[in-house]
């Protein structure tokens, strides 16, 4: 890649801007109150912003190796207590992908350094559902159906959080697991009841 051709497309995305609304990158400075906030995976083919039709300042993004929400990874409950709680978002999405890297290398046998311990993660959820997936025989179609589940548990990572429940009982914020098909471009709605997944996890992950 030339990285003088970024500056050249940035001075480009200047001018279009500029051309449209003259106030446009200063009251892009003003502050943001996006409704939304985008927890997907680092890969490059899969752009937040890009595949919703959304720009500057109406999502707020965090991305990482197959689109994880840990409450080890300090990084991730970060945004989602600056989101929720400052930001103040009326939804959360969790957005994998099909032919996802992260997913697939997951399921390898290989020594990958420290991805092993990141990975593991999704190692876990291979666990949890393995009746379902053993039962599928083709590859493809397995890792497809892992890339799903990851998205719901990881989904359920966050309705164990103490900021989206309190926001779920304060405001009706909404938590939604989605897949972007890479291959046609589209966005899919797994449509998880999270209201039942609640119910169970507040059982034992009540906070106050």
């Amino acid at each position: 890649m030339d990285i003088k051709r970024v500056f050249d497309n940035n001075e480009k995305f200047v001018k279009a801007k500029l051309s449209i609304d003259k106030d446009y990158f200063e009251n892009l400075g003003k502050g943001q109150s996006p409704e939304l906030l985008y927890i997907g995976c680092s890969d490059s083919r899969v752009t937040a912003e890009d595949l919703m039709g959304l720009g500057p300042g109406e999502v707020f993004v965090h991305r990482n190796i197959a689109n994880m929400v840990s409450g080890n990874d300090l990084s991730a409950m970060s945004v989602v207590e600056y989101a929720v709680v400052h930001l103040k978002v009326n939804h959360v999405v969790v957005c994998g992908h099909y032919a996802c890297g992260g997913v697939k290398a997951a399921m390898q046998s290989a020594d990958l350094g420290i991805l092993n311990s990141w990975l593991r993660n999704i190692r876990d959820v291979y666990r949890i559902h393995k009746d379902e997936l053993n039962a599928i025989k083709d590859e493809e179609k397995k890792y497809d159906r892992l890339v799903e589940l990851n998205v719901k548990e990881q989904c359920v990572n966050l309705l164990k959080t103490a900021a989206v429940q309190k926001a779920y009982r304060d405001r009706g914020l909404k938590v939604h697991g989605w897949v972007f098909d890479v291959h046609t471009g589209k966005l899919i709605d797994l449509k998880i009841d999270f209201d039942h997944y609640l119910e169970d996890i507040m059982e034992i992950y009540h906070l106050d």
